[in-house]
């Protein structure tokens, strides 16, 4: 974790104290539930709530002689809670506590990301709907294409984090499963029912089959949900960056006063913000494949995933709740320039158009071979002027179109409202689905 790209709510649920408070509530349950049936005195499992405590620093001192994480927190709660400790962790094997606790973190570090996305999706939301009919460009290969609007670029961003937020609910669903089977995963030194019970008590679903650990393609395709995640948002800040570069200029990163864009130049105003994005997004795709990875351990157990989860596990989710906040915020503050816009889709004299020219031509009665060579013909005069000559001017001028089409009929072929006819049609898809 580097604190540079960290928030204290979501680092809060990584802290050696909160997964050592995790790992006390798994026991305190699991003997609460072991007191219910007989097997050890209810006294015992009272004594822990009550006097039950744990010290980092002392969990550290005795791991670094002990060599066991899990022997040296039950090591020290025990010094608090007296002899009747000798009743914690009955039957139970270090994964019980390990992995249940794994999924009540990433289960709290799920929830905080819902909530970024939901604040993102409605910066999304608003922002689509205010230039729900601001005229740009559309680009297919980075070159002009035909005419769309920057609402629908919004609207397209809105819809896929609404899908990376279905998937992350889902990866949610799956990862919230408890294991308290004992060693390999048999339950015969535990009951099932004290299982259920952990799993009650911290929210949590029973694994059905655990071989000792829960299965690590629960956690492959958490990742991989972050991983998709992330992937949409270097999608929305690379439109960003590249928005805002000189020669295009129809968006940008707001630029605070007192900010400085470069140490040599004063006067750079660069895409700082989406260009970490674009980095951190790297950063959580490249934890999705040691979690697939981790999916294949030996037998019933092996740790070869552990190293992997202690980085990966706060890492990934840190992250990526950094992310959608920088996210989120650029959205809200993102400076539009409408007006430059429309100067982009006019600066190649009209090429925009060329399509519904074509199509015109064909429902005159001219074939779609003759009538692409035609409008082609003219487009390229155009572009070779690079937009100081007009395509409706030389179409007008072109006697295989004016035989087929009146100047007016033409005119009418380059109306930018016509292709706007439907944006309340995908409006609606997006934000009333």
């Amino acid at each position: 974790m580097v604190p540079r790209y960290a928030r204290p709510e979501m680092t809060a649920i990584w802290e050696p104290e909160s997964k050592f408070r995790i790992w006390f509530e798994i026991e305190a349950h699991a003997t609460d539930a072991l007191a219910e049936l007989g097997v050890v005195p209810k006294s015992a499992a009272e004594a822990i709530w009550e006097k039950g405590a744990f010290e980092v620093d002392r969990i550290d001192a005795i791991e670094a002689e002990v060599k066991h994480d899990v022997i040296a927190f039950l090591t020290n709660v025990a010094e608090h809670v007296g002899e009747e400790a000798r009743f914690m962790h009955q039957g139970m094997t270090s994964s019980d506590v390990l992995d249940t606790c794994l999924s009540v973190q990433l289960v709290r570090a799920t929830d905080i990301l819902l909530e970024k996305m939901d604040v993102l999706l409605s910066a999304l939301k608003t922002r689509a709907e205010e230039h729900k009919y601001t005229a740009t460009i559309g680009r297919s290969h980075g070159i002009h294409a035909e005419p769309t609007t920057f609402g629908l670029k919004l609207a397209q961003a809105y819809a896929e984090f609404a899908r990376g937020r279905e998937r992350l609910i889902e990866a949610r669903r799956e990862i919230a499963t408890c294991a308290v089977s004992g060693a390999v995963g048999t339950f015969a030194n535990i009951d099932p029912r004290v299982e259920a019970h952990v799993a009650e008590k911290m929210g949590l679903e029973i694994e059905p089959v655990s071989t000792q650990v829960i299965p690590r393609d629960r956690h492959a395709a958490y990742f991989a949900a972050l991983a998709v995640i992330a992937s949409s948002i270097e999608r929305l800040a690379t439109e960003v960056r590249h928005l805002q570069r000189t020669e295009v200029l129809e968006a940008e990163e707001y630029f605070s006063p007192g900010q400085k864009g470069s140490s040599a130049m004063p006067h750079k105003r660069n895409p700082v913000l989406t260009e970490n994005l674009t980095g951190l997004a790297r950063m959580v795709r490249s934890y999705a494949l040691p979690a697939m990875e981790n999916v294949a351990l030996w037998h019933e157990r092996d740790i070869s995933h552990s190293s992997v989860e202690r980085y990966i596990g706060p890492d990934a989710t840190i992250t990526l709740d950094f992310a959608l906040h920088r996210l989120t915020g650029v959205v809200e503050k993102l400076v539009v320039y409408p007006e430059r816009m429309q100067k982009n889709l006019d600066r190649m004299g009209g090429l925009v158009h060329s399509q519904r020219v074509l199509l015109a031509l064909t429902q005159a009665g001219i074939s779609r071979e003759d009538a692409y060579r035609i409008v082609q013909r003219n487009a390229m005069k155009v572009w070779e002027s690079d937009g100081e000559l007009s395509l409706l001017e030389l179409l007008k001028s072109d006697s295989d179109v004016s035989a087929n089409m009146s100047e007016a009929e033409l005119e009418d072929k380059f109306n930018l409202d016509y292709h706007f006819k439907h944006v309340d049609t995908i409006f609606d898809r997006v934000f009333k689905s």
